[in-house]
C-alpha cells in the first residue's frame, strides 16, 4: 500500500469514527480540545493528495469550524461538521442536476460509457433521490446537534445517518436491477 493510500483509510475511517470520538471527547475534554480533532481532519484534507473542490470545501469548513470551536470553547460547531458535509453533498448532487451529466450518471459511465437514454433519465432521477437524502439527513443531523444530547448526535450521524445511507445504497441497486430487466 502506498503513503497516500494508508492516509486515505485512515482519514476515511477518523471521518466515519468522528461522531462517536466526539461524544467521548465530550465526556472527558473542553470543546477546544475536540476542534483539535477537526482540525486534523481539515489539514488531512487540505495535505492529502485530492485536488477536487469538495476536499477542498470540506476541509475549509472543517477548518472554520474547528476555529470557532476552539475560539469560544463550545461544541456546537464541532457538532455541525456532519451538517456541512450533507450541505456540500447536496450542493455537489445538485449542481450537477442543473449542469448536466449528472452526478450518479457520471459515475454509472465510468462501467457502461454508452447509457442508453433510459439509463440517463434513470440516473437523473437517483441523482434528485440523493439530494432529497442529504436535505433530510442534514436536517436531521442539524436538529441533533442543536437540540438532542450528545448521545443522540453521536447515536443518529454515527450510526444511524450510515446505516440509512447504506439502505438506500442497497434499495437502488435493487430498483437499478428491476429497471435493466425491464429494459433488457
Amino acid at each position: 500500500m502506498t503513503r497516500d493510500t494508508v492516509a486515505a483509510v485512515l482519514l476515511g475511517v477518523l471521518t466515519l469514527a468522528y461522531p462517536l470520538l466526539v461524544y467521548a471527547g465530550l465526556q472527558r475534554f473542553e470543546p477546544r480540545w475536540l476542534a483539535l480533532l477537526l482540525l486534523a481532519i481539515a489539514l488531512a484534507r487540505l495535505g492529502g493528495g485530492r485536488r477536487d473542490p469538495l476536499a477542498w470545501a470540506t476541509a475549509v469548513l472543517a477548518l472554520l469550524l474547528a476555529l470557532v470551536s476552539g475560539w469560544l470553547n463550545a461544541p456546537l460547531p464541532v457538532k455541525l461538521y456532519p451538517v456541512a458535509v450533507n450541505a456540500l453533498m447536496l450542493l455537489l448532487f445538485g449542481l450537477s442536476l442543473r449542469h448536466p451529466p449528472s452526478l450518479v450518471e457520471r459515475i454509472a459511465r465510468i462501467q457502461e460509457p454508452d447509457l442508453p437514454p433510459h439509463a440517463v433519465t434513470y440516473t437523473q432521477r437517483v441523482t434528485q433521490v440523493w439530494c432529497g437524502f442529504f436535505v433530510i439527513n442534514g436536517g436531521i443531523a442539524l436538529w441533533t446537534a442543536l437540540y438532542a444530547s450528545a448521545a443522540t448526535w453521536a447515536l443518529y450521524n454515527g450510526l444511524i445517518a450510515y446505516l440509512l445511507m447504506g439502505a438506500l445504497f442497497a434499495v437502488e441497486w435493487l430498483v437499478r436491477q428491476r429497471v435493466r430487466a425491464r429494459h433488457a
